[in-house]
């Protein structure tokens, strides 16, 4: 019999590990730190850049140069043993604008050690990571794609310091689902798969990712302990509490978000109608004037008899 890797909660009591509050828990604690080394690394690894051996938390908080600048939390923030520095953001809902947004944390996290007498030199390279449970590149169909500053016509690299990955988790279910992804040979579709297991938004559970991805773990140590820390997490009370009421926070900001643009929209709409609507009045006193009778200026506008009658009457007084 197959040991299983999950002893004592079913599938649909585990977090949603795109909820930021989920991510940060189990890929943001020093006691997890194996599991965010081989995460960060199966994601890095497309870009050639040295495999990581260790990384030390950093504090989450980014402000900005001056005292009124706008300040951002960070959901993870590590520093490598290479002296890179990676913020990871996993993003539940698309609700603000991920370019720029990526773009402004990265310069907030590069900027950072700069102190008076430092010089430029002493700068490291940020990496930043976003993780999205959304699509945003309708140029690809690709679910990971990776940025750098390149020189135009002859592609080649202007600096090492900054890279953008943008990992785009509706895409990868897609891939999932077409059978073109193969967690056993492919490690960064083994993590992120691992991530999309659950989906809380659409009250999904994926039973047959699950069931690929634990018997990867029964060869594969470190995810296995990914999945044993993540039952211990969803197992919490307290961390159980946390959760739920940080998924209902970003479920009802994404109802505001989805209500505002009805709103807008039937604003618009009305607003398209009294504008038809005051052209036909407009139509309707015109030929008034000239004399054309109530009948043929009804047929003309498609205001009804009481409507013309009305503008008839004001037009006479």
């Amino acid at each position: 019999m197959r040991t299983k890797v999950l002893k004592r909660i079913p599938l649909e009591k585990l977090m949603d590990l795109k909820v930021d509050y989920a991510f940060k828990q189990l890929f943001g604690s020093e006691k997890n730190k194996e599991i965010t080394v081989v995460f960060l690394n199966a994601i890095l690894q497309r870009t050639g850049r040295d495999r990581i051996k260790d990384i030390s938390f950093s504090n989450t908080e980014a402000g900005g140069e001056h005292k009124n600048d706008k300040q951002s939390r960070l959901d993870l923030l590590v520093v490598t043993n290479a002296d890179e520095w990676i913020n990871v953001e996993i993003q539940f809902s698309n609700q603000y604008d991920m370019i720029n947004r990526s773009i402004y944390y990265w310069a907030g996290v590069y900027r950072a050690p700069m102190k008076p007498k430092r010089g430029y030199k002493e700068l490291h390279p940020v990496i930043a990571i976003n993780i999205m449970n959304f699509s945003i590149f309708n140029q690809t169909e690709r679910f990971h794609t990776t940025y750098h500053l390149y020189e135009d016509e002859e592609k080649f690299r202007l600096t090492d310091i900054m890279e953008f990955h943008f990992i785009e988790m509706t895409k990868l279910i897609r891939d999932w689902k077409l059978e073109k992804l193969n967690p056993w040979d492919d490690l960064l579709a083994r993590w992120l798969l691992l991530l999309g297991i659950v989906d809380h938004r659409e009250g999904k559970v994926y039973d047959d990712i699950f069931k690929e991805l634990e018997e990867i773990a029964m060869n594969d140590g470190t995810l296995r302990t990914a999945f044993q820390s993540w039952e211990a997490l969803s197992g919490s009370d307290a961390e159980a509490f946390a959760y739920e009421a940080r998924l209902k926070r970003v479920l009802d900001e994404e109802a505001a978000v989805r209500e505002a643009e009805l709103r807008e929209q039937v604003g618009r709409q009305e607003g398209r109608q009294e504008g038809r609507q005051e052209e036909k009045e407009i139509t309707a006193r015109r030929l008034l004037a000239k004399g054309m009778d109530i009948e043929d200026v009804v047929e003309i506008t498609e205001l009804n008899e009481e409507q013309v009658l009305k503008i008839k009457k004001e037009f006479i007084n």
